[in-house]
């Protein structure tokens, strides 16, 4: 993926690091099981739910939040998986 030539894998992990370690510890585990097989959707989808709130992608996350928009379920599905 085009994600390390550019140093988009970088800035990607940096937005994951966030101020709730619940969340850390759910974004760490994704990105080392599936951001690098992200297509460029999938990513650009994913660097969208990084610019949520930290209490709000929790609470998506944990299925406490908003409906989710159909476009982010393959995303959050993954997020969820143990």
């Amino acid at each position: 993926m085009a994600l390390e030539a550019n140093g988009e894998l970088g800035r990607v992990l940096w937005h994951c690091r966030r101020g709730l370690l619940e969340l850390d510890l759910i974004l760490e585990k994704f990105t080392a099981r599936h951001l690098t097989a992200l297509d460029a959707d999938g990513l650009a989808r994913f660097k969208e739910l990084l610019a949520m709130p930290d209490n709000d992608l929790f609470d998506l996350i944990m299925g406490r939040g908003a409906a989710v928009d159909p476009c982010y379920g393959s995303l959050i599905k993954l997020l969820r998986a143990p």
